[in-house]
């Protein structure tokens, strides 16, 4: 499913605006089977499953942490830390045999090009670490190595959201009393994951409201957002994605980005023409434009900024671009 980032700043800029459209940037989410123990091998789906995962950008991990007699778990009991190993060491186990036919193929080329020794001794680092159940993400790099283990694409170099699906109770509750949820933190901080408490539940609730219903629904919770739209909103930082915002008349919009992004190439996201013959930003970051009330305005106080080729995008910025092809 393709899902919008939530993004009040469009709300704001709509109003100031009053645009025929309003589109906001769209993270798309895979819904991948459960995967099942022995999958490396081929168990269940098997590796139809893995190179389902091996397409993706990042991985969010849905664990179950509630507990509830209806509904049968497959191994019986509810312990979050051994469904995360189980996972785990599946992917584990296929990033191994891909590592290791990697290994074979250059240490062949290695008798005719002496350059690739650096490569060969990362790559058996790399292998050490998985036989001791470190996923790669957690592997330490030079930037010459962080390229080799992009070419290779493990699906434990992807960062992982871990979702703890909890009951209502548990959010009445305090989530900090829940052991399972503790026990998911405790993995999470150990390898630099990221943790988001959820409930499925609930969601599912949210999701069959109106605007106004949901607002009402979850200020009765003493809730400020869905479960969802935080789980999308860390899913685009955890991709290191940020916004950039256009916006008049016609349309008011966000734009998806990667940090770092110049501002040519993030004139290319709206057209290749714009990169081509980009001359010039002009930017004014959302939070002065806001406080300004009006581009004419911010514009008579000297904060519209011309930014040439070497601009660096920042996350909220509000652009105009000029190009001439």
């Amino acid at each position: 499913g393709v899902v919008a980032v939530p993004d009040e700043r469009l709300d704001k800029l709509a109003e100031m605006y009053h645009p025929d459209k309003i589109t906001p940037a769209t993270i798309e989410f895979v819904d991948i089977a459960g995967l099942v123990r022995g999958a490396s091998r081929g168990e269940g789906l098997g590796n139809k499953f893995l190179s389902h995962i091996r397409e993706v950008d990042a991985i969010i991990h849905v664990v179950r942490c509630f507990e509830d007699d209806d509904i049968v778990h497959v191994d019986a009991t509810i312990d979050p830390k051994r469904d995360i190993e189980t996972i785990n060491l599946e992917l584990i186990l296929s990033d191994l045999e891909m590592v290791e036919r990697r290994i074979d193929r250059v240490a062949k080329a290695l008798k005719g090009d002496k350059s690739l020794a650096g490569e060969l001794d990362f790559l058996k680092r790399l292998q050490k670490a998985l036989e001791d159940g470190v996923p790669a993400r957690n592997l330490e790099c030079d930037e010459n190595e962080k390229a080799w283990l992009a070419e290779i694409a493990l699906l434990t170099a992807k960062p992982v959201i871990y979702a703890c699906n909890m009951s209502e109770s548990d959010f009445a509750n305090g989530i900090d009393n829940n052991a399972n949820y503790k026990k998911v933190c405790a993995i999470a901080e150990a390898e630099g994951s990221e943790v988001l408490p959820i409930c499925a539940e609930l969601e599912a609730e949210i999701a069959s409201l109106d605007k106004d219903e949901k607002e009402m629904f979850l200020s009765e919770l003493g809730i400020q957002s869905g479960g969802l739209d935080l789980l999308v909103k860390k899913s685009y930082a955890l991709l290191g994605l940020i916004s950039y915002l256009t916006a008049g008349q016609p349309e008011v919009r966000a734009w998806t980005i990667k940090k770092g992004t110049k501002a040519p190439q993030a004139a290319g996201k709206i057209h290749s023409d714009f990169e081509r013959g980009f001359i010039r930003a002009e930017v004014i970051s959302y939070e002065d434009l806001i406080a300004l009330g009006s581009m004419a305005a911010a514009k008579e106080k000297g904060l519209v900024r011309s930014e040439g080729k070497d601009y660096v995008m920042k996350d909220g910025d509000v652009v105009l671009f000029r190009f001439n092809v």
